[in-house]
């Protein structure tokens, strides 16, 4: 297919990540390296908010090619296509079903930005259609499809970066650099926040479907119930059936910066402490909650989510602290500062180009350079900065944060599988049941 257009890349930090990687997938695994200057064909499936940073990363980066825009609802179809005329000067094809996007042949990428419960299963489908996969945080709705997403990886040998963008941040990936080399000693606490002041969702009354949405396909996997006022087109999140709270939502982001900052796997225990206390409405979730995760050598992470009442003192709406023997750092999707252990300041370094944090798109730098790096490893085997098989352990995380919370005590795990080893209780959350004939298959 002819190139389109050939934008210069906005940032490079996906290429000044390639030494920095936790986890890096040899090149040799990755059939069809495509020739350095060939199209990417791709289609975007799931197109209301967070699809539409995919689409503008996309169209920032060179010799790629959106054929489709999916989602199972006509209305935020016929408003994305607005918005693609205006953003893009293009609109490309519509399809409602994703299953015949993965029978186009042409197609050679696809990125999933759909409520959760479709992140694994048509991620797994695009791999069996010979696809390569951008998948957004969380990768996985539970332990289960996390397990057979890695899996599935590793039996197809196609590209799977997963959304946590921070990754491919040039501040992040100095900080990382300087830590390594010792700037701050030995770290020892990772602190993650996330703060926004989320409205209440109300309690859903039963009605009728929107002749404009494909409420079945947009159940796909999971158990089928009826449609109510307060799920579509984004409270699904505080849904257990569709979303997995906040801690995924957000958390997924800063838990695995601190993991990185750490150097660290799956913990050795978790415990999570929280509710829902601000109003009274179907929210299924902790809207605040605090986990500790704690690892080998006095290592742990502490995860603070407050969806419906903002941080005070006044702190950004989201970031980590890293805490170490000399000094502390403080990181965020737009800059990386460091303190000595006195409090001053020692370093500050920002990004080129600047991202969102707390709106519902994110959109920004590092979706250009995140998305470029997928690019990159698709054509010549570039290492990934968030290849699925690190990513997962971080999705892992805060799997394992919502399962202590649901249990109500400290979880010991299996630092080699993520297995809770003290609550078959807990355990009962690793897989969810499927819709019959959804059930997912490698």
């Amino acid at each position: 297919m002819e190139t389109r257009r050939s934008f210069i890349k906005k940032t490079s930090a996906g290429s000044a990540a390639l030494g920095l990687s936790a986890v890096l997938f040899p090149s040799a695994g990755y059939s069809r390296i495509l020739g350095a200057n060939e199209t990417i064909t791709c289609a975007v499936i799931g197109i209301r908010s967070r699809g539409k940073a995919h689409v503008m990363a996309i169209h920032a980066c060179p010799d790629t090619y959106i054929k489709y825009s999916c989602d199972v609802d006509d209305v935020i179809l016929e408003a994305h296509n607005a918005w693609c005329e205006k953003q893009i000067g293009e609109v490309p094809k519509v399809e409602k079903d994703f299953r015949r996007i993965l029978d186009d042949p042409e197609v050679d990428a696809v990125f999933i930005a759909t409520p959760e419960h479709w992140h694994a299963p048509m991620a797994i489908a695009a791999l069996q259609a010979g696809k390569h996969v951008y998948v957004e945080k969380p990768c996985s709705h539970n332990p289960h499809e996390n397990e057979l997403l890695v899996a599935a990886q590793k039996k197809y040998g196609k590209v799977v970066q997963m959304g946590n963008q921070q990754r491919s941040a040039e501040t992040s990936i100095r900080a990382i650099s300087d830590i390594r080399e010792g700037a701050i000693g030995t770290v020892f606490k990772g602190e993650a926040y996330y703060s926004n002041n989320r409205g209440s969702i109300g309690k859903g009354t039963a009605m009728e479907v929107p002749s404009t949405l494909d409420w079945e396909l947009w159940q796909g996997p999971a158990p089928r119930t009826g449609y109510r006022s307060n799920i579509h087109p984004y409270n699904w999140h505080w849904f257990r059936r569709w979303g997995t709270g906040e801690i995924h939502n957000n958390g997924t982001h800063e838990i695995d910066i601190c993991r990185w900052a750490l150097g660290v796997d799956l913990p050795e225990t978790v415990t999570s402490f929280g509710g829902t206390y601000t109003y009274d409405d179907d929210w299924e979730f902790p809207d605040n909650q605090q986990v500790t995760y704690t690892f080998a050598e006095g290592k742990f992470i502490t995860w603070t989510g407050h969806s419906r009442g903002l941080l005070k003192p006044e702190r950004p709406g989201r970031g980590v602290t890293l805490y170490g023997e000399k000094g502390t750092i403080e990181l965020s999707r737009n800059f990386y500062k460091r303190y000595d252990l006195g409090g001053n300041p020692v370093a500050f370094f920002f990004e080129r180009s600047a991202s969102e944090t707390t709106d519902t798109q994110g959109m920004g730098g590092l979706d250009v350079s995140h998305v470029s790096n997928f690019f990159d490893a698709i054509r010549r085997g570039t290492p990934l900065t968030a290849p699925i098989a690190d990513a997962s352990i971080s999705t892992m995380l805060c799997h394992l944060g919502n399962m202590a919370q649901d249990a109500g005590h400290t979880l010991k795990v299996d630092t080699q599988s993520g297995r809770v080893l003290n609550s078959p209780e807990a355990m009962k959350s690793w897989k969810r049941e499927y819709e019959k004939g959804w059930e997912l298959k490698i």
